[in-house]
């Protein structure tokens, strides 16, 4: 899809509803699912963080969207793919700034060349303790993607075709640091298998563009 298309189209998805819970729920394991229903997350006293799903055009006006894949280190969520983001700072006066904040700084993208189109629904994940808050930009112009160095293995460029194509919804057997050889619902983009809490907000994302595109 042509950028100037998709950037007409996609401001509808200030008028619709979140599709929420449901829509995560369609790329969560069951046993991920049973355990958010378990959970009292205010007595976690979890941290927060806000990411952004920053679409743009590449220099062919095609739209992308941007993902990371982050280093290896000893976490939850070391080796995977996910959106650029993270914790929130004193310094943030909003979650809005957050992801922002954390998206110039992980992929080199000048928060001040973003628009923010609408907050999508906060999930909470359990292995880390953290309220995530996504929210959905664009970029108007083709960008000059520079990964962080301590942080990002590389920076992912998905076509937004391949995004919303569904074929590249499957299912796949993995294991975990909490769980061994189960089988989950996650997305295949450009050769990466992309599951948990990213899947689960993509899947949301998706819904919503799937009503405006």
């Amino acid at each position: 899809m042509e950028f100037e298309i998709f950037k007409s189209e996609i401001s509808k998805l200030k008028k619709i509803g979140l599709p929420g819970e449901a829509s995560h729920h369609k790329l969560a394991p069951q046993m991920r699912i049973e355990e958010l229903a378990s959970i009292d997350i205010a007595s976690m006293k979890p941290n927060e963080a806000g990411v952004m799903a920053l679409f743009y055009p590449d220099v062919e006006g095609e739209v992308h969207l941007a993902l990371i894949l982050r280093k290896t280190y000893k976490g939850v969520h070391s080796n995977q793919i996910g959106f650029p983001g993270g914790r929130v700072e004193e310094t943030d006066k909003d979650l809005e700034e957050t992801a922002l904040r954390e998206t110039q700084e992980e992929i080199g993208v000048p928060q001040q060349d973003i628009v923010v189109i609408k907050k999508l629904t906060e999930l909470y994940i359990p292995p880390s303790n953290f309220w995530v808050h996504p929210f959905v930009g664009i970029l108007e112009k083709t960008p000059v993607l520079i990964p962080q160095e301590s942080e990002v293995e590389a920076i992912v460029e998905v076509r937004l075709e391949d995004f919303m194509d569904k074929r590249n919804m499957v299912k796949h057997r993995l294991s975990t640091s909490y769980a061994k050889n189960i089988e989950v619902p996650a997305f295949r983009l450009n050769g990466h298998i992309v599951w948990g809490a990213t899947g689960m907000m993509l899947s949301e994302l998706k819904e919503m563009l799937e009503q405006v595109l």
